[in-house]
């Protein structure tokens, strides 16, 4: 039985987004103070191949766990993927952590793990970084922007997202199709709350196609931390030092443009072996492990 202590509102997507809708809640007490004690999300994706699957994310203020106030979220939010025709229903939560136990008691299981990575730029070494990003790599060259993608590489750059269509999402669904116009898409939803992404790609000087890329997206004042996006490399040009070469130039970018930058923030699959020895080699280290939980509706 649902908990009586709480009361349940829907509320009107908060923030809309290209290609995905947003149904949300926020659960209030019962009381005669109504106070806020946590809300609910869910993601909804519409592009073929994901149009499937919903994702959900709750919140519960921490002095509130334990009353009813989760399972109230978590009960709004499958009714709701299963109105909405969904078959699968996504969460995360900070491995052994209680979201994580609330999760599997009801029916969530495991199917994927994220080791997320945190390297202090005080502790990045710029002589060394420079030393790497100038070692050559014959056959290729590095390009770089902030921002929206240039012309000159708009298709080869939507291509080369191929390069993660290999990657584990552990939510069963088919790789995202990119074109030039999704491209851009992102790159202005970025920048349109204020944050720089800033791309390092290795070109294929034989045909001047991109070959590997990786995206780092930087607060809007420049402090904090920074977060690594997507970072891929054609399967045709792996094995040849290209992710390393590219992250090194991220790195070196953010630890000369913005002083006042504290650290970059990077996750990746567990089961990804050579993009976690790449990040090791530059200096990340462990600050926690997610699970990437799944339920599937009946």
């Amino acid at each position: 039985m649902l908990s009586t202590a709480f009361r349940i509102t829907s509320l009107s997507d908060p923030r809309p987004a290209p290609g995905t809708r947003r149904r949300a809640w926020v659960v209030a007490d019962a009381g005669a103070d109504g106070r806020p004690v946590g809300t609910g999300y869910l993601l909804l994706h519409e592009r073929p191949g994901r149009d499937h699957l919903a994702e959900a994310e709750l919140r519960v203020h921490p002095a509130e766990r334990g009353r009813g106030a989760g399972t109230l979220l978590l009960a709004a939010t499958v009714e709701a993927a299963r109105e909405e025709g969904r078959r699968t229903v996504t969460a995360r939560a900070e491995e052994g952590s209680p979201g994580a136990r609330f999760l599997a008691r009801r029916g969530f299981r495991t199917t994927l793990t994220l080791v997320h990575t945190r390297l202090a730029l005080a502790d990045a070494d710029p002589a060394a970084l420079a030393a790497a990003v100038e070692r050559p790599h014959p056959g290729y060259r590095l390009e770089s922007w902030s921002g929206a993608v240039p012309d000159r590489f708009a298709e080869s750059f939507a291509y080369a997202r191929r390069a993660m269509d290999d990657m584990p999402t552990g939510d069963g669904t088919v790789p995202a199709v990119w074109d030039a116009r999704r491209v851009r898409a992102a790159a202005r939803a970025v920048a349109d709350r204020g944050d720089l992404l800033h791309t390092v790609v290795a070109v294929d000087t034989a045909d001047g196609s991109v070959a590997a890329f990786t995206e780092l997206v930087v607060p809007g004042d420049g402090t904090g931390d920074a977060q690594h996006y997507g970072t891929g490399v054609l399967p045709g040009h792996r094995r040849r030092g290209l992710a390393r070469w590219i992250k090194s130039a991220s790195v070196l970018y953010a630890r000369t443009r913005f002083p006042a930058l504290g650290g970059l923030l990077t996750d990746t699959a567990e089961t990804n072996a050579p993009m976690r020895r790449v990040n090791e080699a530059l200096g990340y280290g462990p600050t926690h492990r997610e699970a990437l939980c799944r339920l599937d509706l009946p």
